[in-house]
């Protein structure tokens, strides 16, 4: 009997931790929902549980441990990772360690946890696959995108471009809120000219659940490829 889907979410405090959050709670077939990051979410909801840690550094030994934490991540059909930072002001060490070795700590331990895992990794347009470009942070992620393809689970790579906060759904970063708050109002004009540059909030979330249960025929998602797994295409 099919006992719907049970979803692990990392970053889910963030823009699109958020949309990927509550598509997941208003999803009838996600069963459900454990959220791990830093902060709370603040929802409150019978389908979610929650880990907490402010510590990067010590959510990374949790995971990597085999104490009663590491039980608490098994039975799991799919990993939503949306936990990143911005590369702006970091070393390269700095922004490694969280988006590098924090995710691949994570994704190790899961996999061993849960032998038929689907996971679903935030990378970015630009993303460096070659590991040899200028771009610091298109070179991490490409590495980051590399080595989890080489993990023995189901591995999808979304790479979107312009992401439109829908719902209430806000950024944490405050310029990145500024700049969405002057770019709302050309939302419609920036879709209707870009219909394959831009998505939002909303149908990453669709799409991450559509690929945990479906699949899809790439393992590289672009922002068009993304919004018509979201449409179910």
């Amino acid at each position: 009997m099919d006992t719907g889907m049970k979803a692990i979410i990392f970053g889910a405090t963030g823009m699109v931790g958020q949309g990927v959050l509550r598509e997941c709670l208003r999803d009838p077939a996600v069963t459900e929902v454990l959220a791990i990051g830093r902060t709370p979410t603040g929802v409150d909801h019978p389908k979610l549980r929650e880990i907490t840690d402010p510590d990067v550094a010590q959510l990374m030994a949790r995971f990597g441990s085999a104490d009663d934490s590491g039980a608490d991540l098994s039975g799991y059909d799919a990993c939503f990772f949306c936990l990143g930072v911005s590369s702006v002001g970091q070393s390269e060490e700095a922004y490694r360690r969280t988006t590098h070795d924090l995710t691949l700590t994570a994704a190790r331990t899961l996999s061993a946890a849960n032998p038929n895992l689907t996971f679903v990794y935030v990378s970015g347009q630009g993303t460096d696959s070659t590991e040899k470009g200028r771009s610091m942070w298109a070179r991490v992620k490409g590495e980051t995108e590399n080595h989890l393809l080489a993990l023995p689970m189901s591995t999808y790579l979304f790479r979107p471009g312009y992401i439109q906060p829908l719902h209430g759904i806000t950024s944490k970063t405050p310029l990145y809120r500024a700049l969405y708050a002057v770019a709302r109002p050309l939302y419609p004009l920036i879709r209707r000219l870009a219909p394959h540059h831009v998505t939002t909030t909303e149908q990453l979330g669709r799409a991450m659940i559509n690929v945990a249960t479906t699949g899809a025929p790439l393992r590289h998602l672009d922002t068009r490829h993304i919004n018509a797994v979201a449409r179910g295409l």
